[in-house]
């Protein structure tokens, strides 16, 4: 098919009027990628339709279920001390990072993760946090000054509109934005910059597509984790996950691994032979 044998637009808003999507505040950037990349592969619009749901589902699904915002935002203003190593900010992100399973895993280990990864990096200034999810929480174990410049992407405006909160609670600018990372890399000249445990899910979106992203961006060091092992925890991941980081590499990089409990992060220097 080609483009001019639909209307793009009543596409995207027959699949936003859905009932789960409805009130999600999903970027349309996102539908309108998967549109195009599969238009030419369908036969109908029909057809289209049927393939591009499925394929948000996949990319969606592990976020559907989104907590309360606006109980959350009742909460937060309940917290008297509001400095991000205070127990109360501790305690209240622990509770909303224990509701995903990406963060969930992190949680016993979350301030050794970090000490580890910014021994190695060292303390950005700017940092972008790519495909972000709920992992923004996690600023109290970080050990960053409150005058970071923490750029957190996100494609639910709900969960970015409760990012931004957050970090005004707690004294950080606010700069989580709606965007599409691979539809639109931001072009930010960054200290670092973090994809964990997206790329995977990035590369059954689009084969290949961390390949473009991870050369369009402009920053020093790339941290991009991994787990080790399947969700079963029987299977190592290890081998699978090196593999795809080296194939999205272009040429004239330097890559460093550390394990980290179950993750593997692999620093990827940019620019560097």
């Amino acid at each position: 098919m080609n483009t001019s044998d639909f209307d793009i637009d009543t596409l995207i808003k027959r699949i936003l009027d859905m009932k789960k999507y409805r009130d999600s505040g999903l970027n349309p950037d996102t539908i309108r990628d998967l549109i195009l990349q599969e238009a030419p592969h369908q036969t109908s619009s029909k057809k289209l339709l049927k393939f591009v749901k499925r394929k948000l589902h996949n990319i969606v699904a592990p976020y559907l279920g989104e907590p309360d915002y606006e109980k959350l935002r009742d909460e937060l203003k309940q917290i008297i001390n509001t400095t991000p190593d205070s127990p109360e900010i501790k305690s209240f992100c622990e509770t909303v990072l224990s509701e995903h399973a990406s963060t969930a895993e992190r949680l016993p280990y979350m301030e050794a993760f970090y000490i580890q990864l910014f021994q190695q990096t060292g303390i950005p200034h700017t940092i972008l946090d790519l495909a972000c999810g709920l992992q923004p929480l996690a600023f109290p174990w970080m050990g960053l000054p409150l005058s970071v410049k923490y750029h957190a992407y996100d494609i639910i405006q709900p969960r970015v509109d409760f990012i931004n909160d957050f970090f005004e609670t707690i004294g950080v600018a606010p700069l989580a934005e709606n965007r599409d990372i691979l539809v639109n890399p931001p072009d930010i000249k960054a200290d670092l910059a973090l994809i964990f445990k997206e790329a995977h899910r990035m590369e059954k979106r689009q084969p290949g597509c961390n390949r473009g992203l991870w050369a369009e961006l402009d920053v020093k060091t790339l941290a991009v984790s991994l787990p080790t092992q399947d969700l079963s925890g029987t299977h190592s991941l290890l081998e699978q996950h090196r593999t795809l980081v080296l194939d999205n590499l272009t040429e004239g990089h330097n890559v460093e691994e550390i394990v980290i409990e179950n993750e593997i992060v692999f620093l990827i220097r940019k620019g560097q032979a």
